[in-house]
């Protein structure tokens, strides 16, 4: 037989007990000063009891133990007044300095593991297990834990005792397999999984809060990311939290457009509306979903109005948009009668944005017209241009009619330059080479990176060679500069460039000197097609180059042709625009308005429909799935095209997009990610009632 001592501290009426310690650890109370009305000291009284020494029968022994204590508790006579259990007077009286008697058995810790073990094995500690509807996913729990605090197990728990026959105990559920001994049982878990993941959490159980977050990600929509973030916040589970968040951010416009979203906390919509995150397909959408959360209860919440429309950048909307915020609803509000006005005056604002302001938009690609050269009007001088446009929005109008709304973006370092290239690497944009003028010295081989969220131009090292009429492809993590014109005639090299060491090297060249040509990447081949040889003679050809192998002939063109565009749509190469020979004299050059596109799979080429007119040394770009070609000039009279045209694949014929800003001629076009710069200031510096006259569209 075994004693097990079992300090208690007694105390008197103003007093509690203090501890009760059973078990191998060994633990020591400080001495405690206390003295009740009387002055008296309290001492420890021990309570001795008889224990097996089974271990599988501890839970008796603590029981027994409890009840002895619990027995002598019930003998003080002032229990219901102060809440505190005491022995008799007698005992408190003799009570001395305080004891601490510790009972140790080295075999404890082993003989509590073993029961442990065999309580796991024979499925005493996990006889629930939790899986999903699916079946991929399992678990074992302790059912009687996660029933104290989960209504779901409980009630599964009751409706599962209450079905069991009177035979041995058996279960009669399904999913209840037990024998009389081993009460286990399972539960799947659907849509109600949120239902667990709190005693999880409370658990620490991190198999289950695994499979619950695992659900809650995979689960997750626009009408359930804003409970997901809640449930995350009021937890403290961060990645969760993030992934809720980044959710609503990204998908915004649909999540605004649910009831739950009108509960939104305010700090929490302002949280979301300031984020840089946050995508929109403009700042409409960011108003409308203002104006639907404040009317949810505007008494309250037109307060918010003033701090809520600050989030809008409303110098971003175009004319047709702002006339949705002219004629909202909210405005009817006397005290809202100032922001009106003040929202008025941010359209027109020529304040530059501040870059914590910074938003990305979704769709997340714009249009940008890098550079070019501009006669003016007499005809009578020229200059390179260093602006940059974007396209700011697509406009219908009535009938067919369609325009873009340009919107100054900055300028590039000096010098400025046309007949150049441009490429974008990780939403960076690459300008390369190209004239600062017409001299024999004026051609570049300079080279520069922009980043638009920045708006930070970066130096870059030169091409050992300056280019101009060249092209400029993106392959794989480098991009290579082809051909071209230089000081030393055409070129039939090819440079690499690495924007990781920042340096150019020579590949193999190509098996004939080009310029005026264009080169796009299609499935991670480099095709070269037309524009001029090395006794500018224009070329129908079209090849298939590899830096380490350089030049394979395809299937040329139906007609010779440079100063052309050529992009990739749908797996095809579309080529527009430019010059060929004349029928009539093979050295003479006229427009070209016939169109080609290039199978590759076949290696032929299709005719598709005409310009109607001329683009020569235009810029081009796909976005959207359209093929944009944009201003350029005449061959002979130099003139400037300012239009911009774009062809619909679907519809199979071109459309009129309007007029373009700016230079017209040997101008070069990028997509870039749609983007708010954080120094857009350029952008806004020119109010929008500067604007009309390229927001126009002209009949055919």
């Amino acid at each position: 037989m075994r004693e097990v001592e079992i300090d208690v501290q007694v105390e008197n009426k103003a007093d509690r007990v203090d501890s009760v310690k059973i078990g191998q650890w060994k633990e020591r109370n400080e001495e405690k000063d206390k003295r009740d009305g009387t002055g008296q000291h309290l001492k420890s009284k021990t309570y001795n009891y008889n224990s097996p020494g089974s271990p599988k029968h501890l839970g008796e022994e603590f029981n027994d133990a409890r009840e002895n204590l619990l027995n002598q508790q019930e003998e003080s006579t002032d229990e219901e007044d102060t809440g505190v259990s005491c022995s008799t007077e007698e005992d408190v009286e003799s009570l001395g300095e305080t004891q601490v008697k510790v009972y140790t058995r080295h075999r404890y810790p082993t003989d509590i593991f073993h029961t442990l073990t065999e309580f796991r094995d024979s499925l005493v500690l996990t006889d629930l297990t939790l899986s999903t509807v699916d079946g991929r996913t399992s678990f074992q729990v302790h059912s009687p834990v996660l029933a104290a605090i989960s209504s779901l197990v409980r009630d599964t728990l009751r409706h599962r005792d209450q079905a069991k026959s009177g035979e041995g105990g058996r279960s009669q559920v399904p999913g209840d397999e037990t024998e009389p001994e081993v009460q286990s049982w399972s539960l799947c878990l659907g849509p109600e999984v949120d239902l667990i993941t709190g005693t999880s959490l409370q658990l620490q159980y991190q198999p289950a809060l695994s499979l619950c977050l695992s659900f809650l990600q995979n689960e997750i929509d626009p009408n359930s990311c804003l409970d997901v973030a809640s449930f995350a916040k009021a937890y403290d589970m961060k990645r969760l939290l993030e992934l809720a968040d980044g959710f609503a951010l990204s998908q915004f416009e649909r999540v605004s457009r649910t009831a739950k979203f009108k509960c939104l906390p305010a700090k929490q919509l302002l949280r979301y509306l300031n984020s840089r995150s946050l995508w929109v397909s403009s700042e409409l959408v960011v108003f409308r979903a203002v104006v639907a959360w404040i009317q949810y209860k505007p008494r309250k919440r037109s307060k918010l109005a003033k701090q809520l429309m600050k989030t809008i950048h409303f110098a971003l909307m175009t004319f047709k948009e702002f006339q949705e915020v002219q004629a909202a609803d909210i405005w009817a509000e006397d005290n809202l009668l100032v922001l009106y006005k003040r929202v008025s005056e941010d359209f027109l604002s020529n304040a530059a944005i501040a870059p914590s302001q910074c938003r990305i938009y979704f769709p997340k690609e714009t249009l940008v017209l890098v550079g070019g050269d501009q006669i003016t009007e007499d005809l009578g001088s020229r200059h390179s241009s260093r602006e940059l446009w974007f396209g700011n929005s697509l406009r219908n109008h009535t009938g067919m009619a369609k325009s873009l709304e340009w919107r100054w973006l900055g300028e590039m370092p000096e010098p400025g330059r046309f007949s150049h290239e441009v490429a974008v690497l990780h939403g960076q944009l690459y300008v390369v080479g190209g004239r600062k003028y017409y001299g024999a010295g004026d051609i570049l081989n300079s080279a520069y990176r922009f980043d638009p969220l920045g708006s930070v131009w970066q130096r870059l090292s030169d091409m050992h060679e300056q280019r101009c009429g060249f092209s400029l492809v993106v392959l794989g993590e480098t991009l290579y500069a082809i051909g071209g014109d230089s000081h030393r005639g055409c070129l039939d090299s090819v440079e690499r460039y690495c924007p990781a060491t920042d340096a150019w090297s020579f590949t193999c060249p190509m098996s004939m000197a080009l310029t005026g040509h264009s080169a796009k990447v299609l499935d991670q081949l480099i095709f070269v097609c037309g524009g001029f040889d090395g006794g500018y003679r224009c070329r129908a050809s079209m090849s298939l180059y590899h830096p380490e192998r350089g030049s394979s002939g395809l299937a040329e063109m139906s007609r010779p042709r440079g100063y052309h565009c050529m992009e990739v749509l749908g797996g095809h190469l579309y080529v527009a625009g430019g010059v060929t020979t004349d029928e009539g004299d093979a050295m003479a050059t006229v427009h070209q308005l016939a169109c080609e596109a290039y199978d590759p799979a076949a290696d032929c080429w299709t005719a598709f429909e005409a310009l109607a007119v001329p683009h020569v040394g235009a810029a081009s770009a796909v976005t959207e799935g359209r093929f944009y070609v944009l201003g350029g000039s005449g061959y002979r009279d130099h003139a400037n095209f300012h239009m911009v045209h774009r062809y619909d694949p679907a519809a199979r014929r071109w459309e009129n997009m309007g007029g373009m800003p700016g230079p017209h001629a040997d101008i070069r076009a990028a997509i870039l990610p749609k983007f708010m710069p954080s120094k857009m200031h350029h952008a806004l510096n020119h109010s929008l009632t500067s604007f009309p006259q390229y927001q126009y569209q002209q009949s055919e």
